[in-house]
């Protein structure tokens, strides 16, 4: 007799989005995904679709002037799912064929969304693809009415959908050519402040979209939420802040700009650089003290339960929490009146070390591989792939058959594998039989 093999939510997640990436790389190794009538080469299509799926925005050749409009819908797709994850597209169509939601697809949906609890995961999945729908079709449309000024109007409303499921998924792929992203539009008001709002929208989770909607209700904002749109707006301001000092006398970003345009730009800046990946200056033109900046803004990325990656911004702020109760002698880290459990710090350090490591080690084995290139240069592109963001100094085009290697792992570990660990450090555990004695080691 067989055994049954019975594969547990972050297998099943793995293997699915493995399966649509593949999937994505043959479709776009045929004839007519490319304008050129060959095709993709296999590792190239299989980096595209690597960065679709896990909405990075990465990219080898450029999307607008490489890709027929098959070539596009397929990229299109793959973010779009991507993004919002299969396993609510498996729902989507569960809804439409009136399939009753079994309990193993709840398990999976409630990992896939990253969600705490069980209870009510398909009414909020079922919210999720309301939400989307709404916000990019209103992004579309705000997009393609300001496009229609610069183009013929069919490629105004095909241009303002793609662009706007691209950055409501914070996947940063742009048709604009010449990997030129957005930077014609530096000093538009309603492309940046357009594309913004659906960066933000797309990164601060639907678990928090979902609250803030029900709020007029409830009237209360959960913990979790409180600490992810405190976090975002600090990260944000300071952020642009930041970029607008420290590029204001640079003369090719912020100085020719009108004082309205150094603005716009540098908050554009210090949204994108959380894991959307679309630009409105050009990346190597920044200062060191900017990369570095955007480096470590790319390293903390969206909020969870979100299109975007990183570590997270609610991890960010637990392990400041933290840091900032040790200093003070408190043996609680303490948020909004609400005492943090010790799971939940353990977890966050567990994701970050996790994350360090993983960004240190592809760094290094890029610096081997892609022997010649800036250091930073390298640094930028391994946390810009981890961290889903899609932003790069000019690397990606150059990177060596290993090089794309590399970073395709990245790009797949840093969508799929806080899940995964997320899922293996929150399941149930039987208590130790017994406690070994405590032992002192010496810190600091």
């Amino acid at each position: 007799m067989r055994k049954k093999i019975t594969l547990d939510p972050p297998k099943i997640l793995v293997l699915g989005f493995a399966t649509i990436i593949l999937l994505g790389a043959i479709l776009l190794t045929t004839p007519i995904a490319t304008l050129d009538g060959k095709g993709l080469s296999f590792l190239a299509a299989l980096f595209t679709a690597t960065s679709a799926t896990c909405v990075t925005g990465l990219v080898v050749v450029d999307t607008g002037t490489t890709f027929t409009m098959f070539g596009q819908l397929v990229i299109l797709s793959l973010i779009q799912v991507g993004g919002l994850g299969f396993m609510t597209f498996s729902t989507l169509f569960a809804f439409l064929l009136g399939k009753k939601i079994s309990l193993k697809e709840r398990i999976l949906l409630q990992e896939s969304l990253n969600n705490l609890s069980m209870e009510g995961i398909v009414r909020l999945a079922k919210r999720i693809l309301i939400f989307t729908a709404i916000i990019e079709l209103s992004g579309a449309v705000l997009l393609a009415i300001r496009f229609s000024f610069d183009m013929p109007i069919k490629r105004a409303i095909y241009y303002g959908i793609f662009h706007s499921i691209s950055a409501f998924n914070n996947a940063g792929f742009d048709l604009m050519g010449e990997f030129s992203s957005l930077t014609r539009y530096v000093e538009d008001p309603i492309v940046s402040l357009t594309i913004c709002a659906l960066i933000t929208l797309g990164g601060i989770g639907f678990i928090v979209m979902n609250e803030l909607f029900e709020f007029r209700k409830v009237k209360r904002l959960s913990l979790h939420t409180k600490i992810v749109l405190m976090t975002s707006l600090i990260l944000v301001v300071g952020g642009a802040i930041l970029t607008f000092l420290l590029e204001l006398s640079n003369e090719k970003t912020l100085k020719p700009l009108s004082f309205s345009g150094k603005v716009l730009a540098s908050i554009f800046q210090s949204v994108t650089n959380r894991t959307a990946g679309f630009n409105t200056l050009n990346i190597s033109d920044l200062t060191h003290s900017t990369l570095l900046l955007t480096i470590f803004l790319m390293f903390i990325g969206a909020s969870p339960g979100s299109t975007g990656g990183g570590i997270k911004t609610t991890t960010f702020t637990t392990l400041l929490g933290a840091v900032w109760s040790q200093i003070r002698g408190k043996e609680d880290v303490i948020f909004y009146r609400q005492r943090v459990v010790y799971e939940t710090i353990y977890k966050a350090l567990t994701v970050t070390i996790s994350a360090l490591f993983l960004v240190m080690i592809i760094t290094m084995l890029l610096t081997v591989t892609e022997q010649g290139k800036d250091f930073l240069m390298i640094l930028f592109e391994a946390t810009s792939a981890f961290g889903t963001v899609g932003l790069s100094m000019g690397l990606t085009p150059e990177l060596s058959p290993i090089g794309r290697c590399l970073i395709i792992f990245t790009m797949f570990a840093g969508r799929v594998g806080p899940l995964t660990i997320a899922f293996a450090v929150t399941i149930r555990r039987n208590p130790d039989a017994f406690r070994y004695p405590k032992g002192k080691i010496m810190i600091g």
